[in-house]
C-alpha cells in the first residue's frame, strides 16, 4: 500500500437523484467489473503558499479517462507537517468554467476529517455516473490547512479558490474568484464498473507531466493516449493514470522534483487501482540535470529494478526511448552519447515487454539529435501539443 495510507471500503450511503443530464445519468445495472483507476496526480512537495489558506474552499478540475457508475477520491497530506482538516467535500460533473452541472453535486464522506501528516485518505464511494473523457469537479472546504501543503506543481489546469467559507456544495462557481497554478491534495480518482479492464500508468518526468502543453486543454501525451484507447472496444479499453513529475529523476531525489523514481513505485504505481501496464519514460533528467549521470549502465540498472518489481506485481512494463534535447541549455556530446546508449539498450536489450520509440516519433529528420521544429515547444527539450500528439500516436495499443 501507499505510505501511511488509510484505505476504507465502506457501505454506500449517498443516493443519486433520479433525473440527471446524460453526462451524469445513473446506471442502475449491477456493478460488473470492479474499481479501476481513472486519474492520478502524484504528490510531490510541500508548498508554503498563500494561494489556499485555512477557511477557504477549493475547487479543482479533474479530467478523468474512463467513466463509471460510482467514484471515489484520494486525498494526500504526504508532505504536510500538521493535520489537514477537511470540512465539506463534494464531487460534481463539470459544466464549464467553475460551474457544476445542476443536480450532480454529491457530498463525499470520509471516516476521518483530519488527515495526519504523511498520510493519505480514500473516500467512501459516491454514486455518480461519469462519462469517459469528462471533467469532475472536486470541491473542499478546508477549515485548517498545513503550513506546508501537499501539491502537484505542474497542474496544467487552474484551481479555483473561494474566500467566503464553505462553498463546496455550490453549483455556481461565482464565489471562486481566486486561482492557483498548483494542484492541491487530490492525488487519485477511481471509478466503479467502467468498460475498461484495468489501467495503464504512464511513469515519467516533465514530458509525461505535460510541460509545454497548452494549459486547460488536456494535451499531455497520456491524454492523447487515453483518447485513442477510448475508441477501442470496451474489453480493450484502459484507464490512464499519469504519474509524471516534472524534473523527476530515476536515481536521485530532486527536492521540488519529487523523490527518485525508484523510491516512488509503491506510492505511484503499485498502490493504484487495477494497474495492468506501466509505460516507463525516465532518465533524461539523470543525464541533463546536475549532477549529470553519464554512465548508461547506472540508468539501465535502474530500469532493470523497476521491471523486476513491476513483474513481481503482475504488471507489464513498456519501455519508452528518451526524446532528443540538442539545443537545450546544458546539451553537450557526452550527455548525448549517454542518451543514445540508453536508447539503444531500451530498443535492443529485451528487458521490456514492449518498446515505444518516442525518440523516433519526434526527432527532426534533418537533424535526428533535435526535436522536429513543429513539435518543439521552444526550449528544445519539451514537445508542444503537436509533439505530444505524435508521441501518443506511435503507441502500439496492443502492447498495453
Amino acid at each position: 500500500m501507499f505510505r501511511g495510507a488509510k484505505v476504507f471500503s465502506v457501505p454506500l450511503t449517498l443516493i443519486l437523484a433520479t433525473a440527471l443530464p446524460a453526462a451524469a445519468r445513473e446506471d442502475t445495472s449491477p456493478p460488473a467489473h470492479g474499481w479501476v483507476g481513472s486519474w492520478q496526480a502524484p504528490a510531490v512537495v510541500g508548498e508554503a503558499t498563500g494561494d489556499v489558506v485555512s477557511g477557504d474552499s477549493l475547487r479543482q478540475v479533474v479530467h478523468i479517462s474512463v467513466g463509471g457508475s460510482r467514484v471515489r477520491i484520494r486525498l494526500s497530506n504526504e508532505f504536510g507537517t500538521t493535520p489537514l482538516v477537511l470540512g465539506r467535500v463534494t464531487v460534481a460533473v463539470r459544466a464549464s468554467g467553475v460551474d457544476a452541472v445542476p443536480g450532480t453535486v454529491r457530498q463525499v464522506a470520509f471516516r476521518e476529517r483530519s488527515v495526519a501528516p504523511g498520510e493519505d485518505v480514500e473516500s467512501e464511494p459516491v454514486r455518480l455516473a461519469l462519462a469517459p473523457d469528462s471533467d469532475l469537479l472536486v470541491s473542499a472546504h478546508l477549515p485548517r490547512v498545513p503550513g506546508l501543503q501537499t501539491v502537484h506543481p505542474l497542474a496544467q489546469q487552474l484551481a479555483y479558490v473561494a474566500r467566503a467559507g464553505d462553498r463546496a456544495a455550490d453549483v455556481s462557481g461565482a464565489a471562486y474568484t481566486g486561482t492557483s497554478q498548483l494542484r492541491f491534495y487530490v492525488t487519485g480518482v477511481d471509478v466503479l464498473d467502467p468498460p475498461a479492464r484495468g489501467a495503464v500508468v504512464t511513469f515519467g518526468d516533465s514530458i509525461t507531466d505535460g510541460y509545454g502543453s497548452t494549459q486547460g486543454t488536456n494535451h499531455r501525451w497520456p491524454d492523447y493516449l487515453s483518447d485513442r484507447l477510448q475508441k477501442l472496444p470496451p474489453t480493450r479499453q484502459l484507464g490512464v493514470l499519469n504519474a509524471g513529475i516534472s524534473g523527476n529523476r530515476l536515481l536521485l531525489d530532486g527536492g521540488g522534483f519529487g523523490v527518485r523514481a525508484l523510491a516512488r513505485l509503491d506510492e505511484d504505481i503499485f498502490s493504484r487501482t487495477d494497474v495492468r501496464t506501466l509505460v516507463l519514460m525516465e532518465g533524461i533528467n539523470d543525464i541533463q540535470q546536475d549532477p549529470h549521470q553519464t554512465d548508461p549502465a547506472a540508468i539501465t540498472a535502474g530500469y532493470r529494478e523497476i521491471v523486476r518489481q513491476a513483474h513481481a506485481h503482475g504488471i507489464k512494463v513498456v519501455g519508452a526511448t528518451l526524446t532528443p534535447f540538442k539545443g537545450w541549455r546544458v546539451y553537450d556530446g557526452t550527455l548525448e552519447a549517454t542518451r543514445l546508449a540508453v536508447n539503444d539498450y531500451i530498443r535492443t536489450s529485451g528487458l521490456f515487454d514492449a518498446v515505444i520509440d518516442f525518440d523516433r516519433a519526434v526527432r527532426d529528420p534533418a537533424d535526428p539529435l533535435r526535436i522536429r521544429p513543429a513539435y518543439d515547444m521552444g526550449d528544445h527539450l519539451h514537445p508542444n501539443d503537436a509533439g505530444y500528439a505524435a508521441m501518443a500516436a506511435v503507441v502500439d495499443l496492443n502492447a498495453l
